[in-house]
């Protein structure tokens, strides 16, 4: 059983592609995705791995005890679990404002399930528009022109609702970087956060990601090689996707470490990676995946 727990924000600044494996459909390298519901998201296993990553080059000697053994995984089990990172808000291109975040009530009520099992305080109710031609927005919002939202080639009917911007300030002040560069996103965040209804939400999470095609050169030739011709699956910049951990107290004995009990062990994780940028995903040699962390606890 766990003892305590937290929440890991990750705001991608350069596209992410955590692959799914090889396709039928018409993409090559799709992104992984939830089965019920088509939503992207990065499996747990991957966030581990890159979590464990950055730790070891940090204290080496406590990852094995957060993490569990590399070499011996039958010793032990980590103190650390892992969810999956799952998406909150989605930027989309927008008529005016140049672009929204978006999400949906699902997505809310989800997160906040989520944040209630972390134990973080959550002050606001997750809404969404009842028509499925509605979007709800903020009173000051810069991407609505003409009463419109209009994202892609899609139109909503814009609905001042006041639980947009009580959303948005706390996910500014709770979810987005603190540090400097971020100050102007957390400011205009209440100012392009968009509400969709459901299936608008899930139709732009699968349709507007950014899918780019790739070739391999051949080096005499300078042409492409022979079948290496593919495209690719990315997030795109700018998405806000969130972890659950929970912590255990270590469950090897521990006594020549200070990691003695499951706050201990939550505190060696954010004292790695809070703050920092890491590398998620593949493609990291064309600078693919590089996310801001945040990891927050009541």
């Amino acid at each position: 059983m766990f003892d305590k727990s937290a929440i890991l924000f990750c705001y991608t600044e350069t596209p992410l592609h955590a692959g799914s494996g090889t396709s039928l459909g018409i993409v090559d390298l799709p992104i992984q995705r939830e089965r019920a519901t088509g939503y992207p998201m990065v499996q747990a296993s991957s966030l581990k791995g890159c979590l464990r990553d950055i730790a070891n080059r940090t204290d080496k000697k406590n990852v094995e005890i957060v993490f569990g053994p590399e070499q011996d995984p039958s010793a032990h089990a980590g103190a650390l679990s892992v969810g999956d990172a799952r998406i909150l808000l989605f930027p989309v291109r927008s008529l005016v404002g140049v672009f929204a975040w978006v999400t949906s009530q699902n997505v809310l009520a989800r997160f906040r399930r989520d944040a209630q099992l972390a134990e973080l305080s959550v002050d606001w109710t997750e809404t969404g528009p009842g028509a499925d031609n509605a979007a709800f927005v903020a009173q000051d919002s810069m991407v609505v022109a003409n009463e419109r939202v209009v994202l892609e080639e899609f139109a909503f009917e814009a609905q001042t609702n006041t639980a947009v911007k009580q959303i948005a300030d706390w996910l500014a002040q709770q979810a987005l970087p603190v540090s400097d560069e971020y100050r102007y996103w957390r400011e205009t965040l209440a100012k392009r956060l968009v509400i969709l209804p459901e299936t608008a939400f899930r139709d732009f999470v699968q349709f507007s990601t950014e899918v780019v095609s790739r070739v391999r050169i051949d080096d005499v030739k300078k042409t492409v090689a022979q079948g290496a011709l593919w495209t690719e699956e990315h997030l795109p910049s700018d998405t806000l996707l969130y972890a659950t951990l929970f912590a255990s107290k270590p469950r090897v004995n521990s006594n020549l470490s200070e990691l003695q009990d499951a706050q201990a062990v939550l505190n060696f994780v954010k004292g790695c990676v809070d703050g920092r940028r890491m590398q998620l995903g593949g493609d990291s040699t064309v600078g693919r995946g590089f996310v801001k962390v945040r990891l927050v606890q009541q």
